[in-house]
């Protein structure tokens, strides 16, 4: 078994499946991200979705928004794991730095991928 990170990503319709496969068109790289969506799921639904992409091993679970039906199922669903972390508010940026850091421990990814998400938001005048 890995003990490289694994990277889940919880949203609302396609999004999670069409950031997983723009990292892996950028990259080259297909291990590592999973997808998961809440469409057409009730909650205890969208939890088993959560907890079987997850898996056993150390991992960052991505979500999109701060708020709502997919970060309240990971967090009902992983509240007792103590080797991953939540991040919310997922983009594109952060998702390129997770592929090639996945050596870190859940804690101190965590900690970059939110730098790496914040510092690639900014505002340009045209």
């Amino acid at each position: 078994m890995s003990d490289r990170l694994q990277g889940v990503i919880v949203s609302h319709g396609g999004v999670a499946e069409t950031l997983v496969e723009a990292v892996a068109s950028i990259t080259g790289e297909r291990d590592g991200l999973r997808a998961v969506s809440n469409a057409g799921s009730t909650r205890e639904e969208l939890c088993r979705r959560v907890d079987e992409a997850v898996g056993r091993g150390p991992a960052i679970v991505f979500v999109d928004m701060p708020a709502g039906s997919c970060l309240q199922a990971v967090l009902m669903e992983l509240r007792t794991r103590t080797d991953l972390a939540v991040v919310a508010g997922v983009n594109l940026p952060m998702l390129l730095d997770f592929v090639y850091h996945r050596d870190l421990s859940a804690e101190r990814a965590a900690s970059r991928l939110v730098d790496k998400g914040r510092d690639a938001i900014q505002s340009f005048r045209p």
